[in-house]
């Protein structure tokens, strides 16, 4: 396999750093099926443990579905907002959080936890490895998203029974994530929560622990 070139490390790099959380920026232009198997196929060639490959993706354009998400949200939406602090409950109600309507497509991945049987490689251990490797699926989609331009939304708030009875998923088959996908008017400098003063991006300084975990941060010798 051929190295990687500057240039094409320099355009993973932008990708992972001008990648967003779509939610209001969506237009209506439809995704061109090449385009839209392009990044089913990305997420499809994530990393999986034991090569289980536990991932399925449901493609969602239906108007009426789409529909019955939305007001599976809204029920959902109205009950986190009592979850926050009085102080936090306006400025959460004041969020877009969704593009569930606007969005041409919406993608939801899931996790069939026996695919390959009961027993598998790197799973023995940490039984929940098969859904990490589902959500490494959602990355690969959100990257190549970006990279064909295209915004993606991570919808999170909706119960999952009321997702997987939508969307007639299996009773063994666990939702992992509805993506809301799209060609986007712009994208934010900032993630918005971040821009909107929600919450600060972190240091990686104070987030880094060199040989084990230290409740001070020091630089690595």
């Amino acid at each position: 396999m051929e190295a990687i070139t500057e240039s094409e490390r320099d355009a993973v790099y932008k990708t992972i750093y001008s990648r967003r959380d779509t939610r209001g920026e969506f237009k209506s232009d439809p995704i061109p099926d090449e385009v839209l198997l392009r990044i089913l196929d990305a997420a499809h060639h994530a990393p999986s443990v034991g090569f289980m490959q536990p991932w399925d993706f449901i493609v969602v354009k239906s108007p009426e579905v789409k529909k019955k998400i939305k007001a599976g949200f809204e029920i959902a939406h109205q009950e986190a907002a009592e979850m926050f602090p009085k102080e936090k409950q306006e400025q959460y109600k004041s969020f877009k959080l969704e593009g569930i309507v606007e969005a041409p497509v919406g993608i939801c991945v899931t996790c069939d936890r026996s695919r390959t049987g009961s027993t598998v490689i790197g799973r023995t251990a940490n039984p929940e490895m098969d859904l990490y490797s589902a959500v490494c699926a959602v990355q690969n989609l959100w990257l190549a998203a970006r990279a064909e331009n295209l915004g993606v939304g991570w919808m999170s708030i909706i119960h999952h029974d009321l997702l997987k009875e939508i969307l007639g998923i299996p009773e063994k088959i666990v939702p992992i994530a509805y993506l809301n996908v799209g060609f986007v008017s712009h994208f934010h400098e900032q993630p918005e929560l971040e821009k909107k003063g929600w919450l600060p991006r972190q240091a990686l300084s104070s987030l880094l622990h060199w040989d084990q975990w230290q409740t001070e941060q020091v630089e690595k010798p």
